[in-house]
């Protein structure tokens, strides 16, 4: 892999694709920067190197119809001077000619950072000239951004092509693709998957290539009554993919027949409508009442899924166990971000990805205690399901 590492990029104008697609409440402040900070080490060693570095990045979802205030990198801008101490410029028009010169004229130890690219519809369809113009401001492409590597757009797959030789993986990048290697071809045994969520669907083919490589499958949050269903539980007004019941049995049939033991939950805390404030009641699984429905794992589900992780070596996990954004409903992601944490204490490799389970290990100040939380779920998804990132194949390949 061709990273950053053991490359001096001093006198270089190095282009750095990142991800600063960063949460901002309606003041503009950033609630969240977890991105932004991830990037720091592969931005110093190229300042630390002598280079001039030209950031680039995408936040949120413009009408990529021109500038939106609210989708502004300006507040990244400002926290990155704040971080790195030195002033970083923020380029208002990509196309401006001012932009040009201010990248023709960086200095060593300096920052630019362009404005959001999705302004321009030609970023998300991949445009060859738009990639182009923007290989011309630097010598040196570094992509830096997992949480777009499996977009092929125009700065975070394209422009590769303009730099035959001079394309790395940044720090950042280069950690996400080791630790998913990881997990999918050196994972110690005995291997747990945790995934959660509410669609079947949304996880099907994570699902398939895993179980080729894992000892156990816990399923849990709203999938979870799929499966119940699909075996002819009583699942009451629980979330259900009714026609996703065949392919449930079909998932069920594929572990059974390659010795992955699979782990449902076996009772659950349910409420009489979708709301923090519902009334609540336990039920068996496979015996909800009509009028309930599932909004999280129950004690029992809880200690049968605890015994499973303090076991394991290694640990994925993807999903929540149950409607965690209700306070009343999150004891089951809770705890069980908490035995993962124990685990990886002990010993295991953790490895966490997908924006709901990220957030509950953030929000019980579990971060630091996990071996590995990915910066992409989508790309992460991807990567699981055995899918070519774009990002990723063309700085090996340059080919996208």
């Amino acid at each position: 892999m061709k990273t950053i590492k053991d490359i001096s990029f001093s006198g270089k104008k190095a282009l750095v694709r990142c991800d600063f697609n960063v949460p901002l409440d309606k003041s503009q402040v950033i609630t969240d920067d977890t991105r932004i900070r991830e990037s720091l080490p592969t931005i110093k060693k190229l300042l630390a190197d002598g280079a001039a570095v030209i950031l680039m990045s995408h936040l949120g979802r413009p009408a990529e119809t021109g500038f939106e205030s609210k989708y502004s990198l300006a507040p990244v801008a400002a926290h990155l001077t704040k971080t790195l101490g030195i002033p970083v410029k923020l380029a208002s028009d990509i196309f401006e000619s001012k932009t040009v010169e201010d990248a023709k004229n960086l200095k060593a130890g300096e920052v630019l950072l362009l404005e959001n690219l999705r302004f321009l519809p030609d970023e998300q369809k991949g445009n060859v000239e738009f990639a182009k113009y923007l290989a011309s401001l630097g010598n040196v492409y570094v992509n830096d951004a997992f949480g777009t590597a499996h977009r092929a757009h125009a700065s975070t797959a394209v422009i590769a092509q303009f730099f035959p030789t001079d394309k790395y993986f940044g720090f950042l990048l280069a950690n996400e693709i080791t630790n998913l290697d990881k997990l999918l071809h050196h994972a110690d045994k005995p291997f747990t998957a945790i995934i959660g969520g509410s669609k079947v669907s949304s996880k099907i083919d994570i699902i398939k290539n895993l179980i080729p490589r894992v000892n156990n499958l816990i399923i849990g949050g709203g999938m979870a009554y799929t499966f119940v269903k699909a075996q002819g539980g009583k699942i009451g007004a629980s979330i259900c993919e009714d026609d996703k019941l065949e392919l449930a049995l079909d998932i069920l049939n594929l572990m059974k027949q390659q010795g992955v033991q699979c782990y449902l939950p076996v009772d659950t805390l349910c409420g009489d409508k979708f709301d923090n404030d519902a009334n609540q009641k336990v039920f068996p699984i496979a015996a909800i009442e009509d009028g309930w429905q599932g909004m999280d794992i129950g004690d029992a589900t809880i200690s049968l899924f605890e015994d499973v992780i303090a076991k394991s070596k290694t640990i994925l996990w993807n999903g929540p166990m149950g409607v965690f954004e209700f306070s009343t409903f999150a004891k089951g992601t809770t705890v069980i971000a908490q035995a993962v944490a124990k685990a990886t204490k002990q010993g295991a490799f953790s490895a966490i990805g997908g924006g709901d389970s990220v957030a509950a290990i953030n929000q019980n100040g579990l971060a630091s205690q996990m071996s590995y939380i990915s910066t992409g779920g989508g790309a992460m998804l991807e990567y699981l399901e055995g899918r070519t990132l774009p990002g990723v194949a063309a700085i090996l390949n340059n080919t996208i």
